[in-house]
């Protein structure tokens, strides 16, 4: 049946279309029904899509559209197009069959992706998806199929420059920003680092969170070129990039089912990195009790993602951290920020355990690149030893530029070439003392309470929400001495936040 384009100004997220109920008995759909909408013209654009029905708010010879659906077929008010019921797409199928335990194909995986992208699948059918991932796995084939897929359906960065370098970690320790630190590291030693961050999932903040308190994290790919000419770096949000939507749209789904597939995790993060141009990839597993990862699962992971560096011919390696435990003092945007730049700036002493893991993650970088050499493979512990051992170069080179000043200077030409000024952090409106009750030592403080907690705050939407912590495991503290504080940009949420506190007793002490 040929409609007229209604535009409504409607944004739904993802193209979706409204009819008349009346239309709708005569092409025989219903609510959430599929239609095929189809341009008429010489080169003829097609989609399939959700449709909804209303009584008076569409005519009987027209068709409302989303605004994403006007831009995905360039269609203008009054246009005229072919409706027609819709089959469900042939991935559904494919999907079915993974759910039934069985392997996908590298075809029948490009086609649950392109659909994931056309927006041929609905929300409901990409959880369908994940589920199956997360209950039934993927292989290792399985697994490249679904990076390559996710690859092509998105934009690809390359770099003229031999030393392209990029750092990422799983998550799930609260307080964990060391990107900003070394990025700023290595990009003052001469690397590359076109670094394309995430925004928080469940956590209190992602660092293009914690960048965009005080500079601007969306830009082009042309734009974002200009600024690694500048500065050897960036610091950006990768969603506005359109490298790899689909893993965009399959992690929005995944935030409201709160699991994360294994493959899934594993392509999201290969995939960036390739369509990013990376050549070399160092990746961060913590693990310990409330991680994301116990000790089993961080080593089967690093076996999987150094076998797709070999397959994909990248210079990659994983190293296993603490995870047992918030890093540095501040959780939130604001707070995390506010630790990275004591950690950056000589003149200031920030927390130890962060400039500890900033550095060793630095020092792994540049030893990938040759920009110091060693003969011994350097861990974490080797920071311990009071900075004296001549073996690990890669981090006594990430030190001196970091203690010489190099780094912060660095750090702020990149907040500068993205159009933004650190002189504009503030304190959250509200904030409340948390004190022991008992004199003791910390025994545990939970990563995944602790980060529930701040984003009870008001974490990641409110920059300067979060909390502040005055103590780390194994530390002493006195009865009524300030182990937490937590800030709010609202009453309401600071007193739902210390209700949560007194509940659940993320820090404990004994």
């Amino acid at each position: 049946m040929e409609l007229k384009i209604k535009l409504l100004k409607w944004s739904a997220g993802l193209p979706v279309t409204m009819i008349n109920e009346i239309t709708a008995k005569k092409i025989g759909v219903h609510t959430k029904d599929r239609v095929a909408i189809k341009t008429l013209k010489k080169s003829p654009k097609e989609i399939s899509t959700i449709i909804n029905t209303t009584k008076g708010l569409v005519r009987k010879n027209e068709i409302a559209v989303s605004s994403e659906l006007k831009k995905r077929l360039c269609l203008r008010v009054g246009q005229k197009v072919d409706v027609k019921l819709d089959q469900a797409p042939k991935s559904i199928v494919f999907i079915n069959k993974k759910l039934n335990k069985k392997k996908l194909s590298s075809e029948e995986i490009d086609e649950i992706i392109k659909d994931i992208v056309d927006n041929s699948l609905s929300e409901p059918e990409i959880a369908l998806f994940i589920s199956a991932m997360y209950n039934h796995g993927m292989n290792m084939k399985e697994t490249i199929s679904l990076i390559k897929a996710i690859l092509k359906t998105g934009n690809k960065i390359s770099f003229k420059n031999e030393f392209v370098v990029d750092k990422h970690c799983i998550g799930g320790v609260s307080g964990n920003r060391t990107t900003p630190i070394v990025v700023s590291i290595c990009a003052a030693a001469g690397l590359l680092v076109p670094k394309n961050s995430s925004k928080a999932i469940t956590s209190a903040a992602g660092t293009a969170d914690v960048i965009e308190t005080v500079a601007k994290i969306e830009f082009s790919i042309k734009e974002l070129k200009k600024i690694v000419k500048k500065t050897n770096a960036c610091i950006v949000w990768g969603g506005a990039l359109g490298m790899v939507p689909a893993d965009s749209k399959i992690i929005k789904v995944e935030k409201m089912l709160k699991i994360d597939p294994e493959a899934q995790l594993i392509a999201s993060i290969i995939s960036k990195k390739l369509a990013g141009g990376s050549k070399y990839i160092l990746i961060d597993i913590p693990y310990g009790k409330n991680a994301k990862v116990d000790k089993a699962k961080a080593l089967r992971l690093k076996k999987k993602f150094e076998q797709l560096g070999k397959y994909f011919n990248k210079k990659l390696k994983c190293v296993l951290t603490d995870g047992s435990q918030p890093i540095g003092n501040g959780i939130g945007p604001a707070l995390e920020l506010v630790d990275v730049l004591k950690v950056l700036d000589p003149a200031q002493e920030g927390p130890k355990d962060l400039e500890k893991r900033s550095l060793f993650l630095a020092g792994q970088l540049l030893k990938m690149t040759n920009r110091q050499e060693t003969n011994k493979e350097s861990s974490l512990d080797d920071l311990s030893k009071n900075n004296k051992s001549k073996k690990i170069k890669g981090i006594q080179l990430a030190k001196e530029i970091l203690y010489s000043g190099k780094a912060f200077k660095k750090f702020k030409q990149i907040i500068k070439a993205q159009q933004g000024k650190l002189n504009s952090i503030h304190s959250a409106k509200f904030k409340k003392h948390i004190l022991s009750k008992k004199s003791g030592e910390i025994s545990e403080i939970n990563n995944k309470k602790i980060s529930s907690l701040a984003r009870i705050a008001g974490c990641p939407i409110d920059k300067f929400s979060g909390l502040y912590l005055y103590f780390h495991v194994g530390d002493k503290v006195k009865k009524r001495e300030k182990i937490l504080t937590i800030y709010s940009e609202s009453r309401a949420r600071l007193k739902h936040a210390v209700d949560f506190y007194e509940k659940e007793k993320p820090i404990k002490i004994r």
